[in-house]
């Protein structure tokens, strides 16, 4: 199953994989797009299975975007599921390391490997370690 939501300047695309269902990113999130996130976020958690929020092709996110995957994921968590995201690069890295996000999700570079580590995770994830920010 895939759904897909369209702007002018954001779109996400849901899609139902193995074991997770992933949302993919794209243009920018700020507060006049994230609704269709938002409506993807409540729709796809309603599950309580594990979501996969891959940022790859996300170009620019402000603190309306940060604080809609924040709330999504401890929404999620609420219905026994998780909120992961994949792909987080620059510029969009860095509002996560400057506010400290970076640290509240487990990250993984791509979706296959976020799939295969959970092949593997027995138990809750570990922090992921802080490296030094990001630069411009």
């Amino acid at each position: 199953m895939m759904a897909t939501a369209n702007g002018e300047r954001f779109a996400v695309e849901v899609e139902s994989v193995p074991g997770a269902t992933v949302l993919a990113l794209a243009g920018e999130l700020d507060h006049d797009t994230a609704e269709p996130l938002r409506q993807a976020l409540d729709t796809a958690r309603q599950g309580g299975g594990r979501l996969l929020v891959d940022l790859s092709r996300l170009e620019f996110c402000d603190s309306t975007g940060l604080n809609v995957l924040l709330h999504g994921r401890l929404a999620a968590g609420n219905v026994g599921g998780s909120l992961e995201l994949v792909g987080l690069h620059r510029p969009v890295e860095r509002m996560f390391y400057i506010t400290g996000a970076d640290q509240v999700f487990r990250v993984h570079p791509d979706v296959e490997t976020a799939l295969s580590a959970e092949q593997r995770r027995s138990q809750e994830p570990t922090a992921r370690r802080r490296t030094a920010p990001p630069t411009r």
